[in-house]
Order: C-alpha cells, then sequence, then structure tokens
C-alpha cells in the first residue's frame, strides 16, 4: 500500500474525477457509481476500514450481505462493476498495493425470459378488433400476420405491398443486418390480410393514398411502433389478460408455440432471423418454465 493516506471523501472525489475526465461518463451515470461506493464505504464504517485498507473478504462479505437483503444478481453485479473500476484506479495510481477485487468474480445474470402469451390467450388477443370497421380489420390483420409469422415489431410496420406473396403464401422481409429471409404465412393469416387490402385499406387512406406501407392511418402514414403496441396493449385488456406484455409479445408467442409443438429449433432461428442459436434457445427455456407451471397447478404432488 502506498505510504500515503487517504480518507475516503478524497478517495470517492478522486474517482469522480476519473470517470468524469478519463470515461466521459454522463452525470447520471457518475452519480450512480459514485453512490455505489458511498454505500461501501459507510459500510465499511462500522468495522473502521477505510476505502485504502479494504481487502478481498471485504468486499465479499459486503455483496453476500447485500444479497442476503435480497438484491439481485443483476444489480449486485453492478455494484461490483463499480467496485472494480474503482480499486482499478487505486491500483494503477499504486495508492492500494493490488486490487481487492481482482478475483471476485461477478455472480451470473440469467437472461430474463420473454413474456409470452398461452395459445388460449392468443386467441382472445386476435378476436378482440372490431372487425366491423376498417381500422379493426387493419388491426386484426396486422395481429393475425404478427403471430403467423412471428415479425418483429419494426418489420411488421415497414412492410411494404410488393413484399407479399399470396400465390406462395410467403412473405419477405429484410431484417438485422439487412438480412432478408422468406417466411410462410398460414392460410388464415393470408385471408386477413387479403380482406385488409381488398375493403379496409382504400377506405383508410381515402385521399391520403401515397403510401407504400401495408398498414396505414386515416392520415395517409405508415403505422408506427407506438400505434401498434398501444392496439396490442388495448386489445390485451379487453381480452381480460393482465400479465405483462411488450410490443413483441406475439413474436415470442410464435416462438413459444412452435417450439411447444416441436418444431425443430434450426427452423425457428431461420423464420425469426436470429444470427445465433443460443438466441433462439431462450425459448426452449420458456416452453420448460410453461411445463412446470402446468405440472404445480394440475399434479397432486406439483
Amino acid at each position: 500500500m502506498s505510504d500515503i493516506e487517504f480518507g475516503n471523501p478524497e478517495l470517492i472525489e478522486r474517482f469522480r474525477h476519473y470517470l468524469w475526465l478519463e470515461r466521459g461518463l454522463s452525470d447520471n451515470t457518475i452519480q450512480s457509481y459514485t453512490s455505489d461506493l458511498r454505500l461501501f464505504a459507510n459500510a465499511l464504517n462500522t468495522e473502521s476500514v477505510s476505502l485504502q485498507q479494504v481487502q478481498s473478504v471485504h468486499v465479499l462479505s459486503y455483496l453476500a450481505a447485500r444479497v442476503e437483503e435480497g438484491t439481485s444478481a443483476r444489480t449486485t453485479a453492478r455494484l461490483l462493476s463499480t467496485l472494480k473500476r474503482f480499486f482499478n484506479l487505486l491500483a494503477r495510481e499504486k495508492i492500494v498495493s493490488a486490487d481487492p477485487t481482482a478475483l471476485v468474480e461477478p455472480p451470473k445474470i440469467g437472461r430474463p425470459l420473454p413474456s409470452t402469451l398461452t395459445e388460449q390467450q392468443v386467441e382472445r388477443l386476435l378476436q378482440m378488433p372490431d372487425s366491423e370497421t376498417p381500422e379493426g380489420i387493419r388491426d386484426r390483420a396486422m395481429l393475425e400476420l404478427t403471430y403467423a409469422s412471428g415479425l418483429r415489431v419494426s418489420e411488421l410496420i415497414g412492410l411494404a405491398l410488393g413484399q407479399i406473396n399470396f400465390n406462395a403464401g410467403v412473405i419477405r422481409v429484410t431484417g438485422k443486418g439487412n438480412k432478408e429471409r422468406l417466411l410462410p404465412v398460414g392460410d388464415h393469416a393470408l385471408d386477413w390480410l387479403r380482406t385488409y387490402l381488398e375493403t379496409a385499406r382504400d377506405e383508410l387512406l381515402h385521399r391520403n393514398g401515397g403510401s407504400n406501407c401495408v398498414f396505414v392511418t386515416r392520415r395517409g402514414a405508415g403505422l408506427t411502433r407506438q400505434a401498434f403496441w398501444h392496439r396490442v396493449k388495448k386489445y390485451a385488456a379487453l381480452a381480460g389478460i393482465t400479465q405483462a406484455l411488450s410490443p413483441h409479445t406475439l413474436r415470442h408467442a410464435f416462438a413459444t408455440h412452435l417450439v411447444n409443438n416441436e418444431a425443430d429449433l434450426r427452423v425457428v432461428q431461420l423464420l425469426l432471423g436470429h444470427s445465433n442459436i443460443s438466441t433462439t434457445q431462450i425459448y426452449t427455456h420458456v416452453a420448460a418454465e410453461r411445463l412446470k407451471a402446468l405440472h404445480s397447478e394440475h399434479h397432486p404432488r406439483g
């Protein structure tokens, strides 16, 4: 350790200047890091240990105590990241002889499972739009197509008329990384799409007929991502679905239901446009969680 002793406030201020001057972080991020460090320093005060005297055992004990209090793995990982940055700086400037966090491993953070719906919930959701209005027909066609093909929201709202091939029963989309793929669409979704194009789209456009987007508004423009999400939430509420959803809920349901029905994971990967199979594998975990929930609900010893 350095012969020069620094107080905790000096070291925290030194860290704050480092984050701003050398790392160029935002004020909010700097505030978050320094707040984490102050909490750690306050915890050390109860043991009469300064930041300059910290050993690995102090870091491990602090993190363990936070976990026992109910701190999530993600928050614990962020706390450790703060301490690693701080003590790396002290070691670099020879304020401490060794970094006490060097051998401390961050907790493993499991990827959160995507929110999805059961097949029965999807069926209820799809039936909610009012098929007596142009907007309702459009919304039904959008929801049917999303669930039938697993489109990303950006791919759905950007879909152009020339990307649909009714004869072949496919749509052509360009996804992430400018990668193009052909997606099969079931007869049910194609029927709703055809109905929308033949009966409702022109009525929505009225005199504002310049848009080449498939799904349009009365203003003559393509539907926005926010508008689509608003409709998903609206119809979910009408269907009595109260769980947390996301704009990609129907895409997740598409993938999960394929996996539930034993579709090959590589095929699901191609349909979703994932570049890496590991991204698609999350849906096997969703299916497994669903099976466990069903077992717990229905088995006498669940």
